[in-house]
């Protein structure tokens, strides 16, 4: 009987998350929405769960190969941070910045890059 009520306490903590994690991606979506348009990619790109992560890696300055190092646990941890770093760089921001908002805090570096006055630049 214990094991049918951990699976009911779990189906009601998937049910409680779902709405803010749904809304969580839409948050998200619409911030990397802005920051592909203004790098000069498709926003509807920023839609599709893993195409985005390619897309932004690509936006970083890295071939879209790159994007399978996420794939392996501590190099995707690290390499987060160097896509964090350089997408700061890209849009004229500096270290700080790419390390909390960016790589920390992600959704709210996205919203500030996508809505905020920064310039995308390629090098």
């Amino acid at each position: 009987m214990e094991q049918i009520t951990d699976q009911a306490q779990l189906t009601a903590l998937t049910q409680a998350v779902g709405p803010f994690a749904i809304a969580w991606y839409i948050l998200v979506a619409i911030a990397l929405w802005r920051v592909f348009s203004k790098a000069g990619y498709p926003g509807i790109l920023a839609l599709i769960p893993i195409v985005n992560v390619f897309i932004l890696v690509k936006v970083a300055g890295y071939s879209a190969w790159m994007g399978l190092l996420y794939l392996i646990p501590i190099v995707g941890f690290i390499f987060s941070i160097f896509v964090a770093f350089r997408l700061g760089e890209r849009f004229q921001k500096g270290g700080g910045f790419a390390f909390f908002l960016l790589w920390l805090l992600a959704p709210i570096g996205y919203l500030i890059l996508g809505f905020g006055q920064a310039r995308y630049h390629r090098r």
